[in-house]
């Protein structure tokens, strides 16, 4: 399996983002009643238990063990997960964690961050797990992607509450760099598999923003890379990171995210993006 190097300061930059994170998560849910509904699924209790599953996953994935510590058969399920499924294995984990007192998911939740942390502070962030999907992920993409649900959940609660929520581009940009592309090089299994037809030919799409790396994701044949960019590259997309990591999760629309100017396109051929986006997708 490629090993996908993690640079030293984006990952001291990810353990801080994941601490302030949970910080900022656990003082927002515990200043407001947790009856209050969050999204269509879940109130602010099932969020933050939401959460803890998350991280006690994460945790467990760091110890070198499989989900089925967690949730006896789990490692299967979680094999067979995919961007589109993966709101029926958060369900079905979720059921495993029937705590909905606010104040003692919040505690856990600390509590699970800071053994995760602890233990990922021994190894290389280099190292990777299997994810869902049976996708590659080093211990530094765990960590981002942990701080992205976080803050994105965050932002439900927030929104919910009309309670400000500030996201910072260089933590948001974490995302970015050390998941997407981490888990594109590292190797996504079945995690971007969605039934439909294989677009034949090749579509590159050139990111670009002032916190993240230039690259360049390409999909051939239904199959997605990573890239050095090029500017020939099909399409360029400037972004903010948090407002791109609203939009991906369905958080922020596509033309609200345009109208901002903080996801603008370019590039030789914008119009292929949609295309694109059906095979590189997160779920929504």
């Amino acid at each position: 399996m490629p090993t996908v190097p993690v640079d030293p300061a984006q990952w001291d930059l990810a353990r801080r983002a994941l601490t302030e994170a949970v910080e900022r998560v656990v003082a927002l849910a515990q200043a407001h009643p947790p009856h209050i509904m969050v999204t269509a699924d879940w109130n602010i209790a099932d969020t933050v238990a939401h959460l803890v599953s998350l991280m006690r996953l994460d945790e467990v994935l760091v110890q070198g063990q499989t989900p089925d510590v967690l949730l006896p058969g789990a490692l299967a399920a979680v094999d067979a997960t995919n961007v589109d499924t993966v709101a029926d294995l958060n369900r079905v984990v979720l059921d495993r964690f029937p705590e909905r007192d606010v104040a003692a998911s919040c505690r856990e939740l600390r509590e699970s961050a800071q053994r995760m942390l602890a233990l990922a502070g021994r190894r290389d962030p280099a190292d990777q797990v299997s994810w869902l999907g049976a996708a590659r992920l080093s211990i530094g993409g765990l960590v981002a992607h942990m701080v992205n649900e976080l803050v994105v959940h965050g932002w439900d609660i927030a929104r919910a509450t009309r309670t400000p929520w500030p996201m910072d581009p260089h933590a948001a940009g974490l995302f970015f760099d050390l998941f997407l592309l981490g888990v594109t090089r590292a190797g996504y299994g079945n995690l971007l598999e969605h039934g439909a037809p294989v677009r034949p030919g090749r579509i590159a799409v050139d990111f670009r923003s002032d916190y993240t790396t230039p690259a360049m994701l390409v999909l051939t044949d239904g199959h997605v890379t990573a890239e050095d960019p090029d500017p020939r590259a099909d399409v360029r997309l400037t972004f903010d990171p948090p407002t791109l990591n609203l939009m991906l999760f369905g958080r922020v629309s596509k033309p609200r995210a345009a109208l901002t100017g903080k996801v603008r396109l370019g590039g030789r051929r914008p119009w292929l993006l949609p295309a694109f986006m059906r095979t590189m997708h997160l779920p929504s």
